[in-house]
């Protein structure tokens, strides 16, 4: 969907309808905060249904303010609720309605989601409907994207239950007409937000702070250089997203880590070829399934399973293996330090550097695509947490150069002391000369060692 396609519109038609429909159905709608529905939901639905007509018999509908809710005559309710942060879903517990309505939905986690929907139940032949109005981008944007755009489903979800319908400004006839003008406000957005809020794509994420990550290859890229999807890649070309590959037995093997309990731990082994080229292989993320919820697994537990790991796994098996971890590990002061739990299990690590802003600037310089659509990292396709979660990661509003820390960051953090630990300067394009005749394909090798070269 994008900015001004009848979203809050459609809500508030579709909640009146279905109210008047089926007597006695309770409807619900949810945003972010109370001047949000205020503003958007209550006063016009209010204005509607003449909620504040002087003359009672005049009013379809009545406002009760301090429950926040409207009632209509035929008992049917429509509750408005807010929902910012991870407590507010919490205090939905309990909570029964027949239809949902999550405006801009892609304000809120995929967690919050989940406990917002599960809000929709009750022993009743009311329908039972999840609705969601959105705009590409912020924290929400993966999630919602994975679910009705690129449609890949976890197990438990069904492909039936979903349903994505495109709404763009020009669908809009009265907003056309009473204002013509909006349209140009849009175009003269800067180009992420336009195509996200004028075009409606999901392909590009306006506060994204890994913005150069894409899991699969740029089709705009790969249409200028004239080659397909498949072929990219195949070529490792605009995507940092791989299908895996056998190691050869000469690259170095690396392993990162970032502690957990409550929060998930993360553990990430890497290859890393003969050019400085880091290929992240595994991930160990102790994660109960639920988004940022940890396994609660001991120390002696996670250090077990990484030599489980690296005694039996083909990448692993036999290989000297580098690590580099989160410092606090190290400390002891509250009794016995978590890196003794490693060295039991004869797992090695030097403390990771903990510089944040220049630890970032090192995956952005990694992820960072040269002129031929290679990086200096890639993620193999089984690396699924890494995959979910980076580009989940948003900017801290009070910290510009630094990642928010409320978002779930333990692979995030896990990759910084990697990079850290083998930083790479950023690289400069060199220009040469060849002769158009060209024995030695210089030319073609030119896609591997990062230097252009013009033909004379």
């Amino acid at each position: 969907m994008t900015r001004g396609g009848g979203k809050s519109w459609a809500i508030r038609t579709k909640c009146i309808l279905l109210c008047l429909e089926y007597p006695g159905i309770k409807c619900m709608i949810v945003r972010k905060t109370y001047p949000e529905l205020t503003e958007n939901h209550i006063n016009p639905l209010c204005e509607i249904l003449r909620c504040h007509h002087p003359n009672k018999k005049e009013r379809i509908a009545s406002y009760n303010d301090s429950k926040k809710n409207i009632t209509f005559p035929n008992r049917s309710r429509i509750l408005f609720r807010y929902c910012d942060t991870e407590k507010d879903a919490d205090r939905f517990q309990g909570t029964e309605v027949d239809c949902l309505f999550v405006d801009e939905a892609t304000h809120q986690s995929e967690d919050k989601f989940k406990k917002l929907s599960a809000c929709v139940r009750g022993v009743n032949e009311f329908p039972k409907r999840v609705y969601l109005s959105m705009n590409p981008g912020h924290e929400g944007h993966q999630w919602v994207k994975r679910l009705f755009i690129d449609k890949k489903y976890d197990v438990g979800e069904d492909a039936n239950d979903y349903m994505f319908i495109q709404s763009l400004v020009t669908d809009n006839k009265a907003l056309m007409e009473q204002n013509p003008d909006y349209i140009k406000q849009l175009e003269a957005l800067p180009p992420k937000l336009k195509k996200a809020w004028l075009e409606g794509r999901w392909d590009v994420f306006e506060g994204a702070f890994f913005e150069e990550f894409r899991e699969t290859p740029d089709m705009q890229c790969c249409h200028d250089a004239g080659i397909t999807v498949e072929e990219a890649l195949k070529e490792h070309r605009w995507t940092h997203v791989i299908k895996p590959f056998n190691i050869p037995s000469g690259w170095k093997i690396y392993r990162s880590y970032d502690f957990g309990f409550g929060k998930p731990f993360a553990v990430n082994w890497y290859a890393v070829d003969y050019e400085g080229i880091a290929y992240m292989i595994l991930e160990l993320y102790g994660c109960t399934g639920t988004p940022n919820e940890g396994v609660k697994w001991s120390p002696e537990q996670q250090f077990r399973e990484v030599a489980r790991i690296e005694k039996e796994h083909p990448y692993l098996k036999g290989k000297r293996i580098q690590g580099v971890a989160d410092p606090s590990i190290w400390d002891g002061s509250r009794g016995i330090a978590i890196i003794e739990e490693a060295e039991k299990q004869h797992l090695w690590f030097e403390k990771g550097i903990n510089d944040r802003i220049p630890g970032w600037m090192q995956i952005h310089e990694r992820l960072k695509f040269d002129e031929y659509g290679k990086a200096m990292l890639y993620i193999f396709e089984n690396c699924k947490d890494t995959i979910r979660t980076l580009p989940l990661m948003m900017y801290d509003e009070h910290k510009v150069e630094d990642l928010d820390t409320d978002g779930e960051d333990h692979i995030a953090d896990s990759l910084r002391y990697f990079c850290m630990s083998r930083p790479i300067t950023p690289r400069k394009i060199e220009v040469k000369e060849i002769p158009l005749y060209d024995p030695l394909n210089q030319y073609e090798k030119s896609t591997y060692n990062k230097a252009i070269f013009r033909r004379i």
